[in-house]
């Protein structure tokens, strides 16, 4: 990772060594001899990393360093202490610096240093730039998606191809986007492209792109995705639905790093890092002929499993959570909280749309709440019946009165939702006495919370 470092130290000797030193590494140096000198160029540049000599006539190395932070600075600052002093150092790294090193040292156990700050601030970039994007995929603290992330954090140091394996609306894009900011590649572009959305006549020339005059209404030349991609990662969704003559340019591409544009014979050179995903079972498409072996073995490198929302243990109302802040921010709601009763249903549930549908879930009753808490009744009928989404909308095979009471329950629980949980406007609407509707839910076992009246 090339940065911008800023060397502080009052030996001239010292400093223009380590300047060559860091140069010599491929980073861009600037140096300052002395705190004064240093603050002033911190308030002009911005910085990725920053060496600090704690022993300076004039400004002490602690003084410049709380300073630096008190302004803002988001450099990692690493301090150089003379041999023996750690309660400086320990001082200094309570004023907060990121690490220490004694002098002198060799360049050997500097650059080690060094690099795990720059590795620690590449992560840490991935991590804001996805929560600017306040997704929620990715948030977790089940011991299942710590394991998840670390083995991402791991994949992303390389340029290996990955493929993403999970069902739909599990965060496959958001994994995706956190493999490529945690990499090298980050400052380069992520182009994403969904295969099963784009046409079989146009997939190929979205990929690839087209010469002028390739097809009807090719009026000019265009580059492909993969093309926009070169310098960052390209991130195939939906890889298991593509056709075999484009499985079989993928292969050429993944293997030689070229290829041709649709309608052109001149060879075109990208490098960019495939990243794709499937919701499929890609050694089940292999055995029936839908999926070329090789390709999926020149894919699958690295592979990693996104859990559903379901085996991620505790995280529900910690998404949940997550979306209430954003969707209340968005829609100028103010402050807003779950009833005990909607978390714990929320809880229970299965999720078979996984975060995708949780996160709508969440934006609905902010969007149909009346008052600052979300009551079950807030919560979609298929959520309200207890049953996953697909299992209560098909009656094919049941009983008649099993089928009756699945549309029931559905029936019911879309009148609650309509009157915000309120029980009593619910069954004025349905033409029901209050004490029937109730008597229904709980026979039913549809969940509604406690009545919440009008006034």
């Amino acid at each position: 990772m090339k940065a911008a470092v800023l060397i502080i130290d009052d030996d001239a000797t010292l400093r223009k060594a380590l300047e060559d030193r860091f140069a010599y590494w491929g980073h861009v140096v600037d140096t300052a001899a002395d705190g004064d000198e240093a603050l002033g160029m911190a308030a002009r540049e911005t910085f990725d990393l920053i060496l600090l000599d704690l022993s300076m006539p004039g400004l002490s190395g602690l003084e410049v360093l709380e300073r630096l932070r008190a302004a803002g600075c988001r450099a990692d600052i690493v301090v150089l202490t003379a041999h023996g002093s750690v309660r400086n150092a320990v001082e200094a790294l309570k004023a907060g610096a990121d690490d220490f090193l004694t002098k002198p040292s060799d360049f050997e156990l500097l650059k080690r240093v060094v690099d795990r700050s720059l590795e620690h601030r590449r992560l840490r970039r991935a991590n804001q730039a996805l929560a600017a994007r306040d997704d929620g995929a990715v948030i977790g603290e089940s011991a299942v998606m710590a394991n998840l992330l670390a083995t991402a954090a791991r994949a992303a140091k390389s340029d290996a191809t990955v493929v993403l394996r999970g069902e739909s609306g599990t965060g496959k894009g958001m994994l995706a986007e956190y493999v490529h900011r945690a990499s090298p590649r980050a400052r380069g572009p992520f182009v994403y492209v969904n295969c099963v959305a784009i046409s079989d006549e146009l997939i190929e020339s979205t990929l690839f792109g087209h010469e002028r005059g390739a097809f009807t209404g090719a009026v000019r030349r265009k580059d492909g995705r993969l093309e926009a991609a070169g310098g960052g990662t390209a991130f195939l969704d939906e890889i298991g639905d593509i056709s075999a003559n484009l499985q079989t340019k993928l292969l050429h591409f993944l293997e030689t790093g070229q290829f041709e544009r649709v309608g052109g014979n001149q060879t075109v050179r990208v490098d960019c890092r495939i990243i794709a995903a499937t919701n499929r079972d890609l050694h089940q498409e292999i055995a029936e002929g839908r999926f070329r072996e090789d390709l999926y073995y020149r894919l699958n490198v690295i592979s990693l499993d996104v859990p559903p929302l379901r085996e991620r243990a505790g995280d529900i109302v910690l998404l949940a959570g997550v979306f209430l802040k954003r969707f209340g921010a968005e829609l100028k709601r103010g402050t807003l909280r779950f009833a005990g009763k909607t978390l714990e249903i929320m809880n229970e549930y299965a999720w078979p749309g996984n975060v995708r549908q949780l996160k709508n879930a969440v934006e609905r009753m902010v969007v149909l709440t009346p008052s600052d808490v979300l009551s079950p009744g807030l919560l979609p009928p298929e959520i309200l019946s207890g049953a996953p989404m697909g299992a209560r909308t098909d009656p094919a095979g049941l009983h008649f009165k099993e089928a009756v009471n699945v549309f029931k329950r559905r029936f019911l629980g879309e009148a609650l939702s309509r009157a915000g949980g309120n029980q009593t406007r619910a069954a004025k609407d349905l033409g029901l006495q209050r004490s029937y509707l109730n008597k229904l839910l709980k026979e039913l076992g549809v969940r509604a919370g406690p009545d919440r009246r009008d006034g």
